[in-house]
C-alpha cells in the first residue's frame, strides 16, 4: 500500500490543464554553445544531474479508469531521452544556424508532442548547429521552476564547480516596503474588483477588435515562424532612469512598453492609416507567484514544505495596450506601462486567476477549466512572459553557452512571445502564426527599434 502511494501521485490542477487538448503545452529551451556538442559528454551530465533525482523528472503520465492522470515512477533511458540529430536541419547551406534551429523549433511547437510512453521531456543535440533543445512539458514546471532545473547542469565559467548564481536582474535589491494606508486599500479593492470582472467577461464573449496579429480559435495548429529580438539589460536600465519613480520601474515595465511600441510600429506597417488611435490590444502575462522573485535553488523547490515549491505557482495578468499611430517619442510607451502595470501590482488580480483556476478545476473539472482559459487566449491578441536568468556566463559539459532562448508550443494566439536574460543581454523569441505574420523579422526589428531609440530620447530628451 505504502509503495503504491510512493509510485501513484495525482497531478495539479494546472498540470491536468496542460495536458488538455487545446491547451497542451510544451516548453522548448534552446542552449547555443560555443564548441561542438559532446554527445556522450551531456548525457553524463543528465545521469549526475539532480534532474534524474525529481520524481517527476521520473513518472510517467499515466491515466486511470476514471480518466484522472497520475503520476507513476520508472525506469529512465537516458538514450531515449536523448536524440542526437548528426546531420545539418537544412541542405540549404545559406540557411544560419540560428534560422535553421529557429525553423526546427516552429516546427516541434506545433507537430511534435511529447510520447507518453516515458517520462514527459528529451533533450535534442543537434550537433550540426551546436545547439541543444531541452524539450519539457508544462505539466511537469513552469518556466521558474524549469529554467532552474536546466540551470542545475550548468556550472559557471569562472568557477566550474559552482553552479549559476540564481535570482539574476533585480532580484538582489528587495523593493520598498509597500506603506498600506486606507487610501491604498480602497485602490486594491477598486483595482482587484476591475480586473477580475474583466476576467469573466473576456472568458464569456468580450474579445479584441480583429487586427493583422489577431488569432482565433484553431490557430494554434497553424503552421508557425520563430524570430528573435535582442535586448542589452544595461540599455533596458538606462530608460527606465528617466522615468518617474525610477527607483521602483523594473524591465517589465519597460520590456512592455517595448512591446507596446513595436506592435504600433508593426501595424503601421501592415495596415496603415487602417485602425482607430488608441484602440486596444490586449495581452496575456504569467506572473511568479512564488514569494522570491527570480530564479530558484533547487533544494526550495524540492523542499514540499518551501513556498517557493516545485510546480506550476503562476497566476495571469491581462495587459491592455493601445495602437499609436506614427510614434514620436516611444518613451511615452513606457511610462503608460508603468502606470499600467503599478495598477495590476496593487490588485489581487494575479492571485486571483490562479485560486479561481483551482477551485474551477477542483469544481467542474479540467475540461470546463480549459474551456475558459481557451475562451481567454482566444478573447486576447498576445502571450508574454519573461523569466530571468544567470548574471554571469555558464558552461554546459565544460562548453561555453552563447544564448539561452525559450518558447512554448503554439497557442489561439498568433504571436506568443518569451523572453528570457542570460549574462546582460535579454532575448525574446516570438513565435507566430505564419499565415498571419509572415515576417516575425521584422516585427523583432520593430521591437530592438523602439528599445534604441528609447535609449537614444534618454540620453538627449531633446530629441523627443
Amino acid at each position: 500500500m505504502a509503495e503504491t502511494v510512493e509510485r501513484d501521485q495525482p497531478l495539479t490542477p494546472a498540470g491536468r490543464l496542460f495536458l488538455q487538448p487545446k491547451m497542451d503545452q510544451v516548453i522548448n529551451a534552446a542552449l547555443a554553445v560555443e564548441y561542438p556538442l559532446d554527445a556522450d559528454a551531456i548525457k553524463s551530465v543528465v545521469l549526475s544531474s539532480i534532474m534524474l533525482k525529481h520524481p517527476r523528472f521520473r513518472s510517467l503520465m499515466v491515466r486511470d479508469n476514471c480518466g484522472r492522470e497520475h503520476w507513476r515512477r520508472t525506469q529512465v533511458d537516458v538514450n531515449r531521452h536523448v536524440i542526437v540529430h548528426r546531420h545539418p536541419l537544412s541542405e540549404d547551406n545559406s540557411i544560419s544556424d540560428e534560422d535553421a534551429v529557429s525553423d526546427f523549433i516552429a516546427d516541434l511547437s506545433v507537430s511534435s508532442p511529447l510520447p507518453t510512453d516515458k517520462p514527459l521531456w528529451e533533450i535534442h543535440l543537434l550537433l550540426a548547429h551546436r545547439t541543444l533543445v531541452f524539450r519539457v512539458h508544462h505539466a511537469l514546471g513552469d518556466g521558474i521552476s524549469l529554467m532552474s532545473m536546466l540551470l542545475s547542469c550548468c556550472r559557471r565559467a569562472d568557477d566550474p564547480s559552482a553552479t549559476p548564481t540564481v535570482g539574476g536582474v533585480g532580484s538582489a535589491a528587495k523593493p520598498p516596503r509597500r506603506r498600506w494606508s486606507v487610501w491604498a486599500l480602497v485602490k486594491m479593492v477598486w483595482f482587484t474588483l476591475i480586473y477580475c470582472f474583466e476576467f469573466g467577461v473576456r472568458a464569456l464573449w468580450f474579445r479584441d477588435k480583429a487586427t493583422a496579429v489577431s488569432g482565433g480559435d484553431g490557430v494554434e495548429l497553424w503552421p508557425r515562424k520563430l524570430a528573435s529580438a535582442r535586448f542589452r539589460l544595461d540599455d533596458m536600465k538606462f530608460v527606465k532612469r528617466v522615468v518617474p519613480d525610477a527607483m521602483i520601474c523594473t524591465i517589465n515595465d519597460v520590456l512592455f512598453g517595448i512591446i507596446s511600441c513595436g506592435l504600433s510600429r508593426y501595424l503601421d506597417i501592415r495596415s496603415p492609416n487602417a485602425l482607430p488611435e488608441g484602440l486596444r490590444i490586449t495581452g496575456v502575462a504569467m506572473v511568479n507567484l512564488r514569494p522570491q522573485a527570480g530564479l530558484q535553488n533547487m533544494s526550495k523547490l524540492m523542499d514540499s514544505k518551501s513556498g517557493s515549491r516545485w510546480g506550476n505557482k503562476f497566476g495571469m495578468l491581462l495587459l491592455p495596450i493601445y495602437y499609436h499611430r506614427g510614434v514620436s517619442d516611444p518613451i511615452q510607451f513606457v511610462k503608460r506601462a508603468k502606470v499600467m502595470i503599478d495598477k495590476k501590482k496593487l490588485s489581487l488580480e494575479a492571485p486571483f486567476s490562479y485560486k479561481v483556476g483551482d477551485l474551477i478545476m477542483s469544481l467542474f473539472g479540467a475540461k470546463i477549466a480549459c474551456l475558459l482559459n481557451y475562451r481567454i487566449v482566444c478573447n486576447t491578441t498576445f502571450t508574454i512572459s519573461n523569466v530571468i536568468g544567470p548574471q554571469e556566463e555558464i558552461v554546459l559539459a565544460g562548453n561555453p553557452v552563447k544564448h539561452i532562448r525559450a518558447t512554448s508550443n503554439s497557442l489561439p494566439h498568433a504571436i506568443t512571445m518569451h523572453m528570457v536574460s542570460y549574462a546582460g543581454i535579454a532575448d525574446l523569441q516570438i513565435l507566430a502564426a505564419k499565415e498571419i505574420i509572415p515576417d516575425p523579422k521584422v516585427l523583432a526589428k520593430c521591437f530592438e527599434d523602439a528599445l534604441n531609440e528609447m535609449k537614444k530620447i534618454a540620453e538627449d530628451p531633446s530629441k523627443s
